[in-house]
């Protein structure tokens, strides 16, 4: 029998809640409240795993501490990925139609999971961050060049998703005109609440399908010229140049969510994190050396994607807990990532924190976040910009926050810029 930890002399008692139930936190209103904080602190103290049972998404785990949900994401074989990613499962009672399946590399197995991730992870590397970080740094200091010192904006639509959208549009080589198209359909593809209703599903695959043409055409225009380094070109000169139209369609969602989503949502944390620790944004303002740990801190405090989906291959023990096959085990990142067992102060923002990057919002082991490095250049250069102008950002109200239980944000946030 396969397990998922160190032998144990009997099973664990499983916990096992029926929603409604305050643990069932697939449910979008506490993010969007911002009150999932206790809800995990609870989980984490009584029954870091357990289980629900009659949610909108069906019966799944909740798994909720960092070493638990690092030993799962190292066992990739019992523990696959290629059912989803997301907890969304197949919705019944919904349309034929409206049952798209659309691989991506990040919810596949191995070995496709590696042949395809070969084929974007150059552009990446250490070398490809160099090239990019001219370009980058030109666009984020002019775009801070523009904004307005002691007049309200929202630091979301003119920083966040702007400098976020360009990056995408650099990696895509995209259309410049058209950037914001990538955050629209973004919205749309990291919104695992459209699932719900057909209503929604219907409207959510219209704007994939806007999406697929797009980059079809983009595709085609392409594939006869030379290999470029944009991630199209890319595609087209690998083995990825024979992928379907939805394989085709599920690699480009999973790129633009991850290199919009993350890194998007990171920026807005910038602004809103160090406003509510205000001694740590003054020592980051006195001693821009922090600023690589401020980075790796403010991913960690936000956790841009709450959660990743897991499906037992077979029966097996768990940690104590027996889980069956087929079953939906969700790894909470955005609570492993407060465990007190593991980081001291988890809930600050502490920019002295040892070893600060041992963090899990880009996962682990086979599907760690591709674009880490390209997430944490951007938030190096945007920090970095901002000391360079002695720019301090003053959250002014709460912000709204993106309404769900993957994709952990911000709609808006009102802010004005003073200098110190």
């Amino acid at each position: 029998m396969a397990t998922a930890a160190t032998p144990v002399e009997e099973t664990v008692e499983t916990v096992v809640v029926e929603a409604p139930h305050p643990w069932d936190v697939s449910v979008s209103d506490i993010y969007v409240e911002d009150r999932w904080q206790p809800i995990f602190k609870e989980m984490r103290e009584k029954a870091p795993i357990n289980k629900v049972v009659g949610s909108a998404y069906g019966d799944y785990w909740n798994v909720t501490t960092y070493k638990e949900i690092q030993h799962i994401e190292a066992l990739p074989d019992l523990y696959s990925s290629a059912q989803g990613i997301t907890i969304v499962t197949d919705p019944e009672n919904m349309p034929e139609d409206l049952n798209i399946k659309l691989p991506m590399f990040i919810a596949m197995d191995r070995p496709e999971h590696t042949e395809q991730r070969r084929v974007i992870a150059p552009a990446f590397t250490p070398s490809e961050m160099e090239r990019m970080t001219g370009e980058v740094r030109a666009r984020t200091a002019e775009l801070f060049d523009t904004l307005p010192v002691g007049e309200p904006f929202d630091w979301v639509d003119r920083v966040s998703i702007e400098l976020t959208t360009q990056m995408l549009a650099i990696l895509f080589d995209f259309p410049w005109e058209d950037r914001r198209k990538l955050t629209e359909w973004s919205d749309w593809m990291g919104d695992v609440e459209s699932s719900l209703t057909e209503e929604s599903r219907r409207e959510q695959l219209a704007h994939i399908y806007e999406a697929g043409a797009y980059f079809q055409r983009l595709w085609d225009e392409r594939l006869e010229k030379g290999e470029a380094p944009d991630l199209i070109s890319r595609m087209i000169h690998s083995e990825m140049r024979d992928m379907d139209q939805f394989t085709f369609m599920g690699n480009l969602m999973l790129l633009i969510v991850g290199g919009n989503d993350t890194t998007r949502n990171s920026m807005s944390a910038c602004a809103y994190g160090l406003s509510q620790f205000p001694e740590e944004r003054e020592k980051l303002e006195q001693n821009p050396d922090l600023i690589p740990a401020a980075v790796q801190e403010i991913i960690r405090w936000q956790t841009p994607l709450a959660h990743m989906r897991r499906t037992a291959t077979e029966d097996h023990e768990m940690f104590g807990h027996q889980v069956k096959e087929g079953d939906s085990i969700i790894l909470w990142y955005i609570s492993a990532n407060r465990d007190e067992k593991f980081f001291d102060r988890p809930d600050d923002i502490w920019l002295e924190r040892p070893k600060p990057g041992r963090h899990l919002s880009f996962g682990y082991g086979i599907h760690r976040c591709v674009g880490a490095r390209l997430a944490e250049l951007q938030l190096r250069l945007l920090l970095e910009e901002m000391a360079k102008r002695r720019l301090r950002v003053n959250v002014i109200g709460e912000p709204e926050r993106v309404s769900a239980c993957f994709v952990h944000g911000y709609k808006k946030m009102q802010v004005e810029l003073s200098t110190y």
